[in-house]
């Protein structure tokens, strides 16, 4: 068993404790794994990560909640149009050192098989690109991700430390049906005017969270106070082959390699 996680208490090669994962993600759209890894791993990848806070990229662009470039067919305030603020930084896969928990953990067979197990899928694969597979996210007082769909079927995030305040995970589910083409343009721009109801994630550091954000709209809040807020996100295709456009990597990662 990987010595970065608390294998006693999350049996991820226990079928039966994929099958209620599992379950806990069909009926919930979440998964909150509380102290996935261990203190001392987490301690390790702060340590490994807090020197390169300056040298994060931070994109200086918005954006829409469908991550796509805009409609120029459409009203600057159309739903599809609306640019969101997210001001967070990251570090890219080439940046992460070869020894960290966080490759070892990535890279771990059992950890890709429990994944697959309680996502319903047969395989997962790294990105093709040198970037996008492990990041490090820091979000420093006032920096946010704002209101998105993900593109990908679903998110595996760690959190490495938190905040002193904000930084709050907000969530809306099935505003849309992505399969089904459904933009649900009315339900976005409800959301963006704060006339729906949200939910929040809890989570702590060490914790694992999977969520399926395709057709959930969600974001997280400023952080507030002087404590940099540091995630990591776990990035997996379910074909080999794939990487990201060069336009989507100039646009997140600042850099096409």
């Amino acid at each position: 068993m990987n010595p970065h996680l608390n294998a006693d208490t999350h049996l991820i090669a226990d079928s039966n404790y994929i099958a209620r994962c599992r379950r806990q993600v069909d009926r919930d759209g979440a998964l909150v794994l509380k102290s996935f890894f261990t203190a001392d791993a987490i301690a390790e990848v702060i340590a490994q990560s807090e020197p390169h806070e300056a040298d994060a990229f931070y994109a200086s662009s918005t954006h829409n909640v469908y991550l796509t470039p805009p409609n120029p067919d459409l009203a600057a305030d159309h739903p599809f149009n609306r640019q969101i603020v997210s001001t967070k930084g990251l570090i890219a896969d080439d940046e992460i050192p070869e020894d960290s928990p966080l490759r070892s953990v990535y890279n771990d067979a059992t950890f890709r098989s429990f994944l697959c197990g309680v996502l319903g899928i047969d395989e997962i694969h790294p990105y093709a690109d040198n970037v996008s597979s492990i990041n490090v996210h820091f979000a420093s007082k006032g920096r946010e991700l704002g209101w998105h769909f993900d593109n990908s079927s679903f998110a595996v995030t760690m959190l490495l430390r938190a905040p002193e305040g904000g930084g709050t995970f907000e969530y809306v589910p099935a505003v849309r049906d992505a399969e089904a083409g459904d933009m649900a343009y009315e339900r976005v721009a409800s959301v963006l005017d704060g006339n729906e109801p949200v939910q929040q994630l809890d989570f702590e550091p060490g914790d694992l969270v999977l969520f399926r954000g395709r057709n959930a709209m969600h974001r997280v809040t400023p952080t507030e106070g002087a404590v940099t807020r540091l995630l990591v996100v776990f990035a997996y295709n379910d074909e080999p082959g794939i990487g990201l456009s060069d336009s989507a990597l100039k646009t997140f990662y600042g850099r096409t390699s």
